[in-house]
């Protein structure tokens, strides 16, 4: 019964153990689905499921029937265009990246759009080239095809070279759209969780300096051969700046009034996005005049400038993925499909939460897949989701993936029909162009200060992230810092916060000790809380603390007692001890065993409960001993572990658990668990957990359950009225937040308040 009373409120039942509770509870007997239960149901076939299945594999299904044709289209029109003029630049730009000819970046950008159109769940994200997974795919490129020789660079070599390239690229793709299609079929959606924000950001940070410090070969058109090894980045430096005399001049200058602009618009473009109606598209407008003034200025023939070349018009014949590549690549291909996807994920997911619709991580998988397998037979590479394309497309109007596919329509044309109008363009427009998309990324260093002041841990994983990735290679970077932050996880459940607790305010809350001055310590008890699981790896941890919060070690006492009472039972057998009403008195003048020799090689039975039947009296450990004899003193008869934090216990914890609650038990506290979560006890019973000393008795509901029963009992052995009268009454607490923490007789024997 609750009854509030202004800003307090009394509460009236009984004090409950887990025992008590459910005999007088009748509690329901659920039955829990086993492995083979769910393995059952979800190979179940039925017309209804087989419904939800193909609705659920093919989204287009449900929005494109639904679709308000009057009032999206023209939104849809607007984004798609736009969208697609900045996936022709993009498409270009990120293919140098790769260390591909431009023109099969339009490949990247068409393909992926149109299988993700049928298959995928965002209606806002813009599929296609991402730098991340571009320079990673180039990394493979460039280890597997490693740049001629200087003395060997004919045009047929390179366009052999080319060839080979491309096909590298291919196959990555495509290998990785498999192993995303399987992970999709396999529901292994869930896997995103493990790159937390922290890792995405240091890692994408990371790859805009990889990024960043491979355009420079571009810029400045110096021959830089491409390192895919660890310490890569420095190697490639180090080629840059032995040939930075040889730089192009007219490159130079105009990569950086490219990039100049670039970053100036943008800017812009963020400061007034709410007054503009759409953001300007600086890529195209420098695109096209720097195409114009290449052509007119004829800067090839005048400046020695590398250009994109002639874009071959139309589609190639899809080919089938290289055996021997996809052998050598599958490491690599596993990280660009785990990226690919944590990336787009991240962008969807979102768009999906400030519009208000669900997504399926599963099903985005799929999709992802498929769209790399199309893309990769189609000599294309990988494709995932750049910030900025989902950002034009979304913010210029977007509503559904209709907006896509126009804006693979404007590709098309590109590839089809006006390829040619770019060949005369600077490579070095198009890496300024790959460098002013990486802003955003460039600006997450700022959240280091931030996670430094907020999670110390996060700032640590995003300062490893980025180093791996940087010094390491993106590759074996992820992998490191994945590994990395599961260790942080584990460090932080091995090394729990362990914590005494005390009664604040003679209420029912408890609270560090240390933390409050209005404390109440019920005398002799401790009680004790662990805020993490408990598992092999920190049962140790929580036995040392436990062990330092208590103030002794039970193992130690319990062999000094037993070691006692060997000494006693030897002194009584040779006279030197007599029993009088008094107690012990000791007849000898001087002890000379040694508690080594007392040992006698059975150091075993020192471990086993003490006995006291075959002695005359009783032995009082907390009263003086005879000369000679020193146990540790014990100041607590109680200890109450809270367990409410400890979400499970494993086999291994469990038997280390069961040894300590037993040496504790051995010398005479009672130990009471207290918050345990539902099914803990149905756990214990399963392992065998409770035997003659631990009982399930021993398990309360609450912490000030237990402090109340312990409370109680000890009131009951310290007062002979209350021993007499026990079977006739029953003692009650009242906690009130005005009155305080009492005790008082209560002459119904059927409610108990506090």
């Amino acid at each position: 019964m609750v009854e509030p009373v202004g800003n307090h409120y009394i509460v009236a039942r009984p004090v409950y153990s887990e025992n008590s509770f459910d005999e007088e509870h009748e509690k329901l007997h659920r039955y829990h689905k086993n492995f083979w239960d769910n393995l059952k149901l979800y190979f179940r076939c039925s017309r209804q499921k087989a419904k939800k299945i193909a609705l659920r594999f093919f989204p287009i299904v449900s929005w494109l029937p639904a679709y308000r044709f009057r009032e999206w289209i023209l939104s849809d029109i607007i984004s798609g265009i736009n969208t697609g003029l900045v996936s022709v630049l993009q498409g270009l730009a990120f293919a140098l990246l790769v260390n591909v000819p431009p023109g099969y970046g339009l490949y990247a950008a068409f393909f992926p759009v149109l299988v993700y159109f049928i298959f995928g769940t965002s209606r806002h994200i813009s599929v296609g080239p991402f730098p991340v997974l571009s320079l990673m795919v180039g990394g493979v490129v460039v280890r597997l095809v490693p740049d001629s020789s200087p003395g060997n660079d004919t045009s047929t070599n390179t366009s052999n070279i080319d060839e080979e390239r491309v096909m590298v690229a291919a196959s990555v793709t495509f290998l990785s759209g498999i192993i995303q299609l399987l992970l999709g079929i396999l529901q292994f959606g869930f896997i995103v969780i493990y790159l937390s924000h922290s890792l995405i950001s240091g890692f994408t940070t990371a790859a805009a300096i990889h990024v960043l410090v491979s355009q420079l070969k571009f810029m400045l058109q110096l021959s830089v051969p491409g390192y895919n090894v660890p310490f890569g980045i420095i190697y490639t430096l180090e080629s840059v700046f032995s040939q930075i005399k040889d730089t192009n001049i007219a490159d130079l200058i105009t990569s950086l009034l490219v990039l100049l602009i670039v970053f100036v618009v943008k800017e812009l473009n963020d400061r007034y996005k709410a007054k503009l109606p759409a953001p300007i598209p600086i890529e195209l407008i420098v695109t096209v005049l720097a195409a114009l003034i290449s052509h007119f200025v004829e800067f090839k023939e005048r400046f020695n400038v590398a250009v994109v070349g002639d874009l071959e018009e139309g589609f190639q014949a899809p080919v089938a993925p290289d055996i021997g590549i996809l052998q050598k690549c599958i490491g690599d291909s596993i990280s660009i499909a785990i990226v690919a996807f944590a990336v787009a994920f991240s962008v969807a997911k979102v768009y999906s939460i400030k519009h208000d619709y669900p997504i399926d991580g599963n099903q985005e998988l799929i999709a992802f897949g498929l769209g790399n397998i199309v893309g990769g037979a189609f000599k294309g590479f990988a494709s995932s989701t750049a910030l900025s394309r989902s950002g034009v497309q979304e913010s210029t109007g977007g509503k559904t993936q209709i907006a896509g596919i126009i804006s693979a329509f404007i590709v098309l044309i590109v590839i089809l029909a006006i390829g040619f109008l770019l060949a005369p363009l600077q490579k070095s427009v198009l890496a300024a162009l790959a460098l002013g998309n990486l802003k955003g990324m460039l600006m997450q260093f700022k959240e280091v200060g931030v996670l430094w002041r907020k999670d110390k841990y996060d700032c640590v994983i995003w300062v490893v992230t980025f180093l791996a990735a940087v010094f390491l290679g993106l590759d074996i970077g992820l992998a490191t810092a994945v590994a990395f932050e599961l260790l942080t996880v584990v460090i932080r459940s091995q090394f729990p916060s362990c914590t005494v607790l005390a009664n604040v305010g003679r209420s029912n809350i408890y609270r560090n000790r240390k933390d409050y001055t209005d404390i109440y310590e019920p005398e002799g008890v401790k009680i004790f809380r662990c805020s993490s699981p408990i598992f092999f790896a920190n049962i140790e941890f929580f036995k040392e603390k436990l062990i330092t919060a208590v103030g002794f070690n039970p193992l130690r006492v319990l062999r000094k007692r037993n070691k006692a009472l060997r000494k006693i039972r030897k002194m009584l057998k040779k006279g030197e001890l007599q029993v009088t009403p008094k107690g012990l008195i000791c007849m000898a003048n001087q002890m000379h065993e040694s508690d080594e020799e007392l040992d006698n090689n059975r150091i075993e039975e020192l471990d086993q409960p003490t006995s006291m039947t075959d002695l005359p009296i009783q032995i009082n450990w907390s009263s003086d001993l005879p000369p000679g004899i020193t146990v540790p003193q014990v100041n607590i008869h109680s200890i109450v572990l809270d367990f409410s934090a400890v979400s499970f216990l494993d086999f291994s914890a469990m038997r280390v658990l069961q040894k300590t609650l037993k040496e504790f038990i051995r010398i005479d506290i009672d130990i009471y668990i207290a918050g345990a979560h539902e099914g803990f006890l149905e756990k214990l019973e399963r392992c065998e957990f409770f035997d003659e000393e631990i009982k399930p008795s021993m398990f309360f509901l609450s912490i000030h359950d237990a402090v109340l029963h312990i409370l109680l009992k000890k009131d009951t052995a310290s007062s002979p009225k209350l021993k007499l009268t026990e079977k006739g009454t029953n003692k009650d607490c009242i906690i009130n937040t005005s009155n305080g923490l009492r005790s008082r007789e209560n002459t119904n024997p059927t409610e108990t308040k506090f």
